[in-house]
């Protein structure tokens, strides 16, 4: 399993990990919450809804526009199939560390233990 690129960009991955959570945000939400600036969300959430993880829904309040953000189907696929990527990887790493230990502990305990603290 391959990390999703465009997800795996660390504003992306926070506005998808936001949106995952919350259902839906909105503009003045996700520009607070998230410390980015009205541009950088607009260009990344672009990014997103053009990959068909996001959609994107205008309303007025008189003549004030509120924009508010959902995950679509394929946006919740993607978010769930990139955590386990990520799952899978931090397992990997676990098995290698164990794996490293273990060799080692049938030389010395010591040194066992002393590649298990340094990761």
């Amino acid at each position: 399993m391959e990390l999703n690129r465009t997800i795996h960009e660390p504003v992306r991955l926070s506005i998808m990990a936001a949106l995952g959570g919350l259902g839906t945000a909105d503009f003045n939400f996700l520009i607070t919450t998230l410390g980015l600036s009205k541009g950088n969300l607009s260009s990344h959430i672009d990014k997103l809804e053009r990959a068909g993880y996001v959609e994107v829904s205008k309303r007025f309040n008189g003549k004030i526009t509120h924009t508010e953000y959902s995950l679509t189907a394929q946006g919740r696929t993607a978010l769930a199939d990139h955590w386990a990527a990520l799952d899978k990887l931090r397992k990997f790493q676990g098995a290698k560390r164990g794996s490293e230990a273990a060799g080692a502990l049938g030389r010395d305990q010591r040194q066992a233990k002393k590649i298990v603290n340094e990761r």
